[in-house]
């Protein structure tokens, strides 16, 4: 495979390898998450393809304004506080420049969730999206998504009777992938975000979209060569794609179950070995919300006491790698992680946050390691405290 580097359009046997190893790919990544291969196109990575669904949803209801000769007046989205960047920053922008209205619906305090009558409560005449993530990254909090779909899917037929904009719906599954089942056709979403490194792939993204083009609406954000059907054009993406991506997709599919479960296992043993370690009373878990499923490899805690900022612990740390937050937007100092006040976290508790995140690999005896290392740390930085 890694001798392919014909052009996936070229009419020689380069070409013609590359064209099919680049249709396997899409036929292991659409088995992976239940659709089909027409319904992948390929991106650089989640936030691609995250803003090419906002960008598809303004153009599409500016279109089918002019197509029906009303005027429904600036397009309005709604999606949650607890969003990655690629999904509020892009939605900042347009409001910015007027080019459209965002609600940011919060999360439940109780269960860490957009939940589905608080997105319904911010629905408009004008809306023509709705973009929930799947699972939150940072307390791992599994959203609503498939009951937010079917009722969207019922409002949009009385809609049409009244001659309102389709809303669209998309949910970024970046972090699902791989820890848990994740279905089109269950989930019920026109659009749904997928990261290849997030599965043990390559580090470049696609798109689901049910019937590009025809079913459901897509616009490319670039134009050039005619690759992914004109939807993304661009060629420089494909080459780890052609190797790599099949094989990481087909281990989800075959697997997703056994990982979920090691995952889960060794998680629980390390939020057990934490309260055992420091006491029930010293341990906040921030990922635990009354009634909520999360995704099992995601814990997120404090250890609760003056000056132990996630920061000040990781950096008295002699071997745990871990982050305070999203690993994508680090540099935010002391400052708590917004998604955990947007979830009702206090200020002085967020602030000690540490997400650890466990993987296919992660035996008891790391965590007892981790757990090693922070009970250290924690002393060092309790000394310190009392000098």
């Amino acid at each position: 495979a890694m001798g392919a580097h014909g052009r996936a359009a070229g009419p020689h046997p380069a070409g013609r390898k590359a064209k099919e190893l680049i249709g396997s790919a899409r036929e292991s990544l659409a088995r992976m998450v239940g659709g089909r291969p027409e319904d992948i196109v390929f991106t650089s990575g989640g936030t691609e393809a995250n803003n090419m669904v906002i960008h598809t949803a303004r153009r599409h209801f500016h279109e089918s304004q002019a197509r029906l000769g009303d005027s429904w007046g600036t397009p309005h989205i709604v999606t949650s506080s607890v969003e990655h960047d690629s999904i509020r920053l892009p939605l900042e922008q347009l409001v910015k420049e007027s080019l459209a209205e965002t609600t940011f619906v919060p999360v439940s305090p109780r269960s860490g969730r957009a939940e589905v009558d608080d997105v319904f409560a911010a629905i408009r005449p004008t809306t023509c999206l709705v973009s929930i993530m799947l699972a939150n990254n940072e307390t791992g909090v599994i959203m609503p998504v498939t009951e937010l779909s079917q009722r969207v899917h019922a409002l949009n037929q009385r809609r049409a009777a009244e001659g309102l904009p389709r809303i669209l719906v998309h949910t970024d599954a970046a972090q699902m992938i791989g820890k848990g089942r994740v279905d089109v056709q269950e989930l019920g979403v026109d659009y749904l975000t997928i990261v290849g490194h997030k599965f043990y792939g390559p580090r470049i993204g696609a798109l689901y979209v049910r019937g590009p083009g025809t079913t459901t609406p897509l616009h490319p954000m670039l134009f050039g060569g005619g690759q992914e059907r004109s939807f993304r054009p661009g060629g420089s993406l494909m080459e780890p794609v052609w190797v790599f991506l099949p094989q990481a997709a087909e281990l989800v599919s075959k697997n997703w179950e056994a990982y979920e479960a090691h995952m889960r296992d060794v998680r629980d043993y390390l939020e057990a070995r934490l309260e055992a370690s420091f006491g029930k009373q010293r341990i906040h878990l921030n990922s635990h919300f009354t009634g909520s499923k999360r995704l099992c490899n995601t814990s997120n805690f404090s250890i609760l006491g003056p000056g132990l900022q996630g920061r000040r612990v990781l950096s008295h740390c002699k071997m745990l790698l871990a982050s305070v937050g999203a690993a994508c937007h680090s540099e935010k100092g002391d400052r708590p992680s917004s998604i955990l006040l947007s979830c009702g976290i206090p200020y002085n508790v967020a602030q000690n946050a540490l997400r650890l995140s466990v993987g296919r690999d992660t035996t008891r005896a790391d965590v007892d390691l981790v757990v090693q290392d922070l009970v250290q740390a924690v002393a060092q930085l309790d000394q310190d405290q009392a000098l």
